[in-house]
């Protein structure tokens, strides 16, 4: 065996654009590789661009995956980073809303620091034993649901393929042209058109996906029944924070709907509180912003293995607590799907069933919560 590394990611260089098709050409000939590697990298130059100029027209666009780009998205809405993110192939670092401080908009500012205050206090006096400044990132984590989704505080690396941008610029662009010009789509749609017009360099007009007519794979086209066995499909409604959580699951597909009316996710550790009702009133103030804890329509679908792993991460006195909850909500409905029609799954699924993950079998916590295996699912944090 003999391994060559043909390329590595260089800190402060930027690969041009033209020698990235040139490297997906030479690609493109290992397809057809008569000598050697070395041979192949050595030709003559003219040859690899006719190459790579026929795998464009041809649509034979798999070798443009090869050339990878590191991009900083700096200050970039959080609907954009939900966009590319559902699209798969990508490798990303995102500044969390869960751990930091965010900036936003004077409009959203007063609200999110004044529940960030108030989330502090309920926590404290809830559970004495946080400390303050855990206490802290856990009311933010919370106050986060009142900020935009097309507040611009996001910033993340994204590592991505030539192949993979230009597919999304270009669905970008067809989503400018063809989605119907509601309120949402007025705010999403100039967001599209400057990502576009920041990566313009790298674009690439017959480097496309036509050919297989897909678009952007997170606004859902039809409605989905749902099923559980070997596969499984579920519809629920989640805050966009929670769905943005969700997504960190890259083998399971996910499609979303807003609905007509809109509705809020209320935090558990004020439902049934007189300040609940504070909470919905300053939600229903921000409705034209679309904030991370108004209600969207989800479709999940994945294999039960899948499934089985996100319960291995999410039920867990750590995670984002809405996500923790419906992971063993859907897990119970599994259950109850399967028991007759699927006796052998039924058995393997089961043992996820009766706690947290840290009651789970050859499982070892390498960082204990604070509310261990009793607490961690049914905490109000």
């Amino acid at each position: 065996m003999e391994i060559k590394i043909l390329g590595s990611t260089k800190p402060d260089y930027e690969l041009e654009k033209e020698d990235a098709i040139k490297f997906a050409g030479k690609a493109a000939g290992i397809c057809y590789l008569p000598k050697t590697i070395n041979e192949l990298w050595d030709e003559d130059v003219e040859k690899t661009e006719r190459r790579a100029k026929m795998t464009l027209s041809s649509g034979h666009h798999s070798v443009y995956d090869h050339p990878m780009y590191n991009l900083a998205l700096v200050d970039v809405p959080k609907i954009i980073a939900m966009i590319i993110n559902n699209e798969k192939m990508y490798t990303t670092s995102e500044k969390s809303a869960r751990y930091t401080k965010m900036k936003v908009t004077p409009e959203e500012e007063k609200l999110y620091l004044k529940w960030i205050e108030k989330y502090k206090i309920e926590i404290q006096k809830n559970y004495p034993e946080i400390p303050e400044k855990k206490a802290i990132k856990l009311a933010q984590e919370n106050a986060r649901k009142l900020i935009s989704i097309f507040t611009p505080s996001t910033t993340m690396e994204y590592t991505v393929s030539l192949r993979q941008i230009n597919y999304i610029m270009h669905w970008f662009k067809t989503h400018v042209e063809k989605a119907p010009n509601t309120d949402f789509e007025k705010m999403l749609k100039p967001y599209l058109e400057e990502f576009n017009k920041c990566l313009e360099k790298l674009y690439i007009e017959d480097l496309n996906s036509n050919v297989k007519n897909r678009e952007l794979s997170l606004f859902a086209k039809r409605e989905r029944q749902e099923e559980y066995g070997e596969n499984y499909c579920i519809n629920y409604k989640a805050s966009w924070d929670e769905f943005a959580q969700a997504q960190r699951h890259r083998t399971i597909a996910y499609e979303i709907k807003i609905p007509k009316e809109a509705k809020y996710s209320v935090p558990k550790i004020i439902e049934g509180t007189e300040l609940e009702k504070e909470w919905l009133e300053d939600m229903e103030s921000l409705k034209h912003l679309y904030p991370q804890g108004m209600l969207i329509e989800v479709n999940e679908r994945g294999t039960a293995e899948n499934f089985i792993l996100k319960c291995q991460e999410r039920l867990c006195g750590e995670a984002q607590l809405d996500i923790a909850i419906h992971t063993k909500e859907h897990l119970d409905k599994y259950l109850e799907k399967i028991k007759n029609t699927n006796p052998s799954l039924y058995e393997e699924m089961k043992q996820y069933g009766n706690g947290p993950r840290c009651t789970f079998k050859g499982f070892k916590c390498t960082s204990p919560c604070i509310f261990g295996p009793n607490k961690a699912l049914t905490r109000l944090i």
